[in-house]
């Protein structure tokens, strides 16, 4: 009988990319979950769930989200500033006008580990309420290494 070794990724093999994500037209919770899968980095071979695998994920036009049903005026999001009757409340409907990027944020953050990595992880969330983000040289660079590290025919 043969044993297969396992190989384990090291830090510094991690190869971290740039993606932008259009969020225009997009369900919050579907959005949501592809983007924490990115950023936990599921779609790569390689994922090693105690390492911070993932991709950095700037999501444009977060203002154009879709959300189903009543949940503009039903879903509420609470917390607390630790003093008695402290507790805040606001509506998706009120957070998508006042901040609509913080709906995503919110979201991915609690599909996220909720331990050191997770928070990691995160901090490479970028949102935008519309289509200009200040990330372009970034993702232009990340592109450019994929092509040239990549195999001949991929970006087809």
């Amino acid at each position: 009988m043969r044993r297969v070794k396992t190989y384990n990724l090291k830090g510094k093999e991690i190869q971290n990319d740039w993606l932008v994500v259009d969020a225009g037209g997009e369900t919050l919770g579907r959005l949501a979950t592809r983007v924490a899968s990115l950023l936990m980095g599921k779609h790569k071979p390689s994922y090693t769930p105690h390492l911070p695998m993932g991709d950095y994920v700037v999501v444009t036009n977060a203002a154009r989200l879709r959300v189903t049903g009543k949940k503009l005026a039903d879903k509420v999001y609470y917390r607390h500033s630790g003093y008695t009757g402290g507790l805040k409340q606001v509506t998706l409907g009120e957070l998508m006008k006042k901040k609509p990027e913080r709906a995503i944020q919110y979201a991915v953050k609690r599909m996220l580990p909720q331990n050191r990595l997770g928070r990691a992880l995160y901090r490479r969330l970028k949102v935008y309420p519309g289509p200009d983000h200040p990330h372009e040289a970034q993702v232009r660079a990340s592109q450019k290494g994929k092509a040239a590290a990549g195999p001949a025919g991929e970006g087809e």
